[in-house]
């Protein structure tokens, strides 16, 4: 996260006819202050535990052989969990040189099983909205018969989602936020009965201030308006006055997750969804949160890349219920939820398949890395990826170089100026293994490319919120929309295309041999990459 804000100026152009966009840095927002009280808290609780840990190991042998044994028995629990190999790796290894140190971190955020309060409380918030969302037979025979694959990803989705498959829905792709953004505060302005929004990030400045313009208006004219955001996705946008200020205006506002001063297994779980639903009937979601460096009107790295969708028909359906599962989650309630999903009455021109899906980090099926994985799994002539971190499991980076490996012509989009330089160091040590097999790696030149979108072979794409990293895919709440023979499909990859020429092709620079120290330090890095 970037926790500082910048402005822009305008300036006059020497030239004498133009002005030009410079940015200067503001101080940071007083939201900033207390996230760094509350990491100083909890370092100060761990350090306190950790201490009392290690005087009783150093006087008491006892205690010292018990740490140990209690290491020991923990890493082989780790070994003989079903988990991703490079994660169990990761934390086996740390305990082993940290007994004491591994063990707090494991318990603190590393368990699964530690979040059982709030797995209860989703699961409930879930289990009370899943029976909304029912599978139209018809529909999902007409997906068997144009393709068996697909409709057995499908299958899975209804199953393991539960999210089914719809028609009878216009899907409208769009190439950059702006234009995004732009179609939605449209049909925020047409709003007539209730506004959802749910966002990881949200930055009190210019782009948000807008759409609070047309929040506030529609509040004003009865449109029930729910705000939804994400604390520690926000904590460098917005001050702790938010939500007093929202709900002043008419806005019902909460908080997913809130940063508390104490030790919290809940706090590495972060809400990474980008939704917003129009009165039951159109909805929008993607990659861009409401912050002004996605919308280009502030440029801290270069062009900001990103891209979003519109929903509008049968497929919305999915989206509110997505919303009102989170809503509930956080502050349980028994709502009715039948005034939010009213009959639809649509007749699309699109003839294709859409299914919006999400994805939790409170259990135990990896719903967005297994449609990634299936996409690359049936491809037969290319698969186009974009993602702004590439930190792969060995089972995601297996199924990439297989696909080069039998003739796909596979191809990624990264940053080609990073957010996060660390990150950046990771990412682009994945990329000797993956051309070494046929894989094609872009870094999009002009900038950060932050876009989430995969397309196949003229047929499938995905658009939505999920990163190709550890924490998209094993610790955050997303969601996607996965399409067939849409005519959005064909817009996606219209946009790789005319995206390849902004980019830099490295696939060469990283066929030649590293060095060995640089070799060292990319696999130091990959080793922990599943805990960053």
């Amino acid at each position: 996260m970037n926790f500082v804000k910048y402005v822009t100026m305008r300036v006059e152009d020497p030239g004498g006819e133009n002005g030009m966009n410079t940015e200067k840095k503001e101080n940071m927002k007083n939201s900033v202050w207390r996230m760094v009280f509350v990491g100083f808290s909890v370092l100060l609780q761990v350090g306190w535990i950790l201490t009392i840990l290690l005087m009783l190991n150093e006087y008491y042998g006892w205690i010292s052989m018990i740490t140990s044994l209690l290491a020991l028995c923990v890493v082989l629990r780790i070994y003989g969990r079903h988990q991703n190999a490079a994660m169990k790796t990761s934390w086996i290894i740390l305990i082993l040189w940290f007994p004491v140190f591994g063990l707090c971190l494991y318990f603190l955020c590393g368990r699964s099983g530690a979040n059982w309060m709030m797995r209860r409380r989703f699961e409930k918030s879930r289990g009370k909205y899943a029976h909304l969302l029912k599978q139209d037979p018809a529909v999902l025979h007409a997906l068997e018969d144009e393709d068996l694959a697909v409709a057995n990803q499908a299958r899975y989705l209804i199953q393991y989602g539960p999210y089914p498959v719809y028609r009878n829905t216009d899907i409208t792709y769009y190439a950059t936020a702006e234009e995004g953004i732009a179609a939605q505060k449209e049909a925020l302005s047409r709003a007539e009965k209730f506004i959802f929004m749910e966002y990881h990030a949200i930055e009190d400045s210019v782009s948000f201030r807008e759409i609070e313009t047309i929040l506030v208006q529609k509040a004003r004219q009865g449109v029930e308006v729910r705000l939804f955001y994400d604390d520690m996705g926000s904590i460098g946008f917005i001050n702790p006055s938010f939500v007093r200020h929202m709900e002043r205006q008419g806005i019902q506002c909460r908080v997913f997750n809130p940063l508390m001063p104490v030790i919290n297994v809940f706090m590495n779980n972060r809400d990474h969804r980008k939704i917003t639903v129009i009165d039951g009937q159109v909805g929008f979601t993607g990659g861009y949160n409401l912050a002004d460096e996605y919308f280009n009107v502030t440029h801290p790295y270069g062009h900001w890349k990103d891209t979003g969708i519109r929903l509008e028909g049968d497929a919305v359906r999915s989206l509110t219920v997505m919303f009102l599962e989170m809503w509930n989650a956080m502050k349980p309630a028994n709502e009715d939820a039948s005034p939010y999903l009213p009959p639809i009455v649509y007749e699309a021109q699109e003839t294709g398949f859409v299914l919006p899906y999400a994805d939790s980090p409170l259990d135990d099926e990896r719903v967005g890395e297994s449609v990634y994985m299936n996409i690359i799994k049936n491809a037969r002539q290319y698969v186009y990826i974009t993602t702004p971190y590439l930190i792969l499991d060995d089972e995601m980076a297996l199924e990439l170089s297989l696909a080069a490996k039998r003739g796909v012509d596979v191809r990624i989009i990264t940053p080609g100026i990073p957010d996060k330089k660390l990150v950046y160091k990771v990412t682009r040590s994945y990329y000797a293994g993956l051309v070494q097999s046929g894989v094609r790696i872009y870094e999009y030149s002009p900038g950060f490319l932050h876009a989430k979108m995969m397309v196949s072979d003229d047929g499938v794409a995905t658009v939505g919120t999920i990163n190709l990293d550890y924490r998209s895919l094993y610790l955050h709440f997303e969601n996607g929309v996965y399409l067939y023979h849409c005519e959005a499909v064909r817009g996606v990859l219209a946009d790789f295309e005319t995206t390849f020429p902004l980019c830099r092709e490295v696939t060469r620079q990283y066929r030649s041999k590293r060095s060995g120290v640089l070799r060292l330090g990319q696999c130091l890095l990959r080793l922990f990459a599943p805990l960053m």
